[in-house]
């Protein structure tokens, strides 16, 4: 793999750019693979990059049944944080936050991450006594947060209305090492980085049934061909429940769509993400100076990737008397993703009743910040059999009743 810096771009920049190889190439399926991962969204390619880096493993195939990073990868709003209520969760996405820090060096690839901050308003005293809450359990779990008076919160984001005649801001629960990053960079940065390590990236490849012998997996068929392999990683986010059938159990998750738009762009007014939870709505500042806002997944389960009319009514109405500035604003487009939810509003890591097949799932409308995180622990349970960071996200949890309930700290499920 050709190694990106400054020197290669001026190279290159005297040469018309002729002298850039492909990122990454576009494999064909061999026989067989030591390891599957089903889905190149962001969690599988980390998966199956954190199997190579950590562990040496590099027999490695990620099937995806369109084209990379076009799933929920592709269809986020890019917030980072980790301000978790429960100990386990905490521990995994503050395991991601801190590994998205160093992901451009560590992946030779710029993925525009910046730490501006994260700020979760208080609008009742119901939700500031919960937040003061979480920010007690942060500092017990080593996560840097502190709730935040009306005062720093109108310092830190000028634009904001504190006086909402129904939902006036009382304070926040304020992460400074929160942020955002770029969702394809991503995906690009990390499926450059598996294919210089010799892994095949098949794209349009559709898995069609999964094969055993012996309650052991043995192999996936797919619209390219059957494929063996030893070890499975199912990774498809909405489409969890489907690969499962496959597979012959079934899993503790529905699909619904979650749905976010962008204004046009705009002159800088906001440098940091805002959740405002009890109205149901969040909002950022995108690089390009677009308005990025999104809010509560459909109250239905369905699997469209577009978006509705109710939506931008809901979510820019739960806004507006937050930031009146937006109600001035032009919609630039707006899309869908299918997310998968649990009952706890946690993920699913964990190996499944089929030897050799390990489920990635359930993370609801959290999924991109926990990228880097869940791709180490998944790639630590397929090697090794178990992750101290999955321990408590396993699939039986719900039979057993150790539920990892973060149905408040989630906010919006977000």
């Amino acid at each position: 793999m050709r190694k990106y810096s400054v020197f290669a771009v001026a190279r290159e920049a005297l040469r018309d750019h002729t002298g850039w190889d492909r990122a990454w190439p576009n494999a064909a399926p061999k026989k067989r693979y030591d390891v599957i991962i089903i889905g190149a969204g962001g969690h599988g390619l980390a998966t199956a990059y954190y199997l190579g880096k950590n562990f040496g493993i590099t027999n490695v195939a990620i099937i995806e049944k369109g084209w990379l990073g076009g799933g929920n990868t592709g269809r986020n709003t890019t917030i980072i944080r980790s301000n978790y209520l429960q100990d386990p969760s905490a521990a995994i996405y503050e395991k991601s936050r801190s590994l998205y820090e160093t992901m451009s060096q560590d992946l030779n690839y710029n993925v525009m991450f910046s730490p501006r901050g994260v700020m979760m308003l208080a609008q009742t005293e119901h939700e500031k006594r919960g937040y003061l809450r979480t920010a007690h359990a942060n500092k017990l779990q080593g996560v840097a947060t502190r709730f935040i008076g009306p005062e720093e919160v109108k310092k830190l984001v000028p634009i904001i209305n504190l006086h909402g005649p129904r939902y006036p801001v009382l304070g926040a629960l304020w992460q400074e090492r929160g942020g955002t990053a770029r969702h394809d960079a991503v995906a690009w940065g990390y499926a450059r980085a598996c294919a210089a390590m010799g892994m095949d990236v098949i794209q349009k490849c559709e898995v069609t049934g999964i094969t055993k012998e012996n309650g052991r997996v043995t192999g996936v068929n797919t619209t390219r061909g059957d494929i063996a392999c030893d070890k499975l990683g199912v990774v498809v986010a909405g489409h969890t429940g489907v690969l499962a059938d496959m597979a012959g159990f079934r899993l503790p998750v529905e699909s619904l769509a979650l749905q976010a738009l962008v204004s046009e762009p705009i002159k800088p007014c906001m440098d940091v993400v805002v959740m405002a939870n009890t109205v149901h709505g969040y909002m950022s500042q995108s690089d390009k100076g677009e308005m990025v806002i999104g809010g509560g997944t459909d109250g239905f389960n369905n699997y469209t990737q577009r978006g509705s009319f109710h939506h931008i009514e809901e979510t820019v109405r739960a806004l507006v008397e937050t930031f009146p500035m937006i109600s001035r604003l032009k919609m630039l487009r707006q899309w869908g993703g299918i997310v998968d939810m649990t009952g706890d509003r946690s993920p699913i890591l964990s190996k499944t009743p089929v030897e050799g097949i390990f489920m990635n799932c359930g993370w609801g409308t959290g999924g991109f910040k926990a990228i880097p995180g869940s791709g180490w622990a998944m790639a630590e349970l397929m090697a090794k059999g178990h992750s101290p960071l999955t321990e408590e996200f396993s699939m039986f949890r719900f039979r057993e009743g150790k539920f990892i309930d973060e149905s408040v700290a989630a906010g919006v499920a977000h």
